[in-house]
């Protein structure tokens, strides 16, 4: 055998070599170590006292358009989760989210009710 193949792949005898249980690399180890390095045993002790991460509860998805107003650009009715106009047939463009108006019971859209510059772009 080579001499250079024996310093590069040391016996595999426990009492002689031993593999880091980290990185896999295989060393001589002093009394009682486990580790190849300290970084390999401070990685390692990281890894058994991190905090487990909490499972996120996404919640269920429920639909829109109960709560959003459409308008017909034919004949300029708006409606609020209808998106076809009852009066001509077509299908209405979004207007964004809104409800029923509580005086002359119409759909409103937040938008109309709200300034430009305090909308987020989403309801723009």
């Amino acid at each position: 055998m080579d001499q250079e193949t024996d310093r590069e792949a040391p016996l595999r005898d426990g009492s002689v070599t031993a593999t880091c249980p980290m990185c896999g690399v295989v060393f001589v180890p002093a009394p009682n170590q486990v580790y190849c390095k300290h970084a390999c045993g401070a990685k390692a002790w990281r890894r058994r006292h991190q905090v487990a991460a909490t499972a996120v509860a996404i919640p269920p998805s429920r639909s829109r358009r109960p709560i959003t107003v459409y308008e017909c650009e034919a004949c300029g009715t708006r409606s609020v989760g209808d998106q076809r106009c009852e009066g001509c047939g077509s299908f209405m463009r979004r207007i964004g989210f809104g409800g029923c108006c509580p005086h002359c019971d119409g759909a409103v859209a937040v938008a109309d009710l709200l300034p430009e510059e305090v909308l987020p772009k989403v309801m723009r």
